[in-house]
């Protein structure tokens, strides 16, 4: 069995052959893997996409169950439940601040983000930077080697220059595709949460409870 010296002897070699640059983008590879696996444990404490029963509340509020609908928002372990509690006795005015409470509780699952697409966007570039200080170090070495020029001079300083971009790209990649992916629940949460407030400060039930008070009752086929 392999012991962990020897799992991170392969790391260790990457760093010496790519110097400063590659042990840069490592170490932010590694804060990008643990900020990841934080997001991933964020959303599931919040309930991120787990809205059955939250639906169920406002579904039984705009149809006029009152009484449902609180006892199903009870049963909600959603993050959004003190937003729709909090509109189930709020005004169709105060529809700017219950958003704007949604909106706060957003701000925290997006934390993070920006660090994320900072790294999917400048890992790439520092890898190249990397490339370019590797290649102007190999033109160097041909520059001093003479007369006697060894192809391999040239062609090793190279493939150790061009490494810094391959890690570069590396880290930025999964990066972008995991804030993409991140930042599409986070979407579909606000386009959730929109709704439900809409909703509760609007529901049919009672718009046709005050057409049956007004004396406006449905004709029937």
């Amino acid at each position: 069995m392999l012991n962990i010296s020897q799992w991170l002897e392969p790391i260790r070699q990457i760093a010496e052959i790519g110097g400063p640059v590659v042990v840069i983008l490592m170490s932010v590879g590694v804060l990008t893997l643990a900020i990841t696996f934080y997001k991933v444990w964020q959303f599931w404490m919040a309930g991120v996409g787990r809205h059955h029963a939250l639906r169920n509340a406002v579904t039984a509020w705009d149809a006029g169950d009152r009484t449902g609908a609180r006892t199903a928002l009870d049963r909600s372990t959603s993050y959004l439940a003190p937003v729709i509690d909090s509109a189930f006795s709020a005004t169709p005015q105060m529809e700017t601040r219950l958003q704007a409470d949604a909106e706060t509780r957003f701000a925290k699952l997006e934390s993070g983000f920006r660090f994320l697409d900072s790294v999917a966007q400048l890992a790439p570039l520092l890898g190249l930077f990397g490339t370019v200080l590797g290649m102007i170090e190999a033109f160097q070495s041909l520059q001093d080697a003479g007369a006697q020029v060894d192809p391999s001079i040239l062609a090793g300083g190279i493939w150790v220059a061009l490494m810094t971009t391959a890690v570069g790209l590396v880290v930025a990649m999964p990066t972008a595709l995991i804030l993409s992916w991140l930042e599409s629940r986070v979407e579909a949460e606000r386009v959730i949460a929109d709704k439900a407030i809409m909703t509760v400060l609007q529901p049919v039930g009672a718009s046709a409870s005050r057409e049956t008070s007004d004396g406006m009752v449905p004709a029937h086929g």
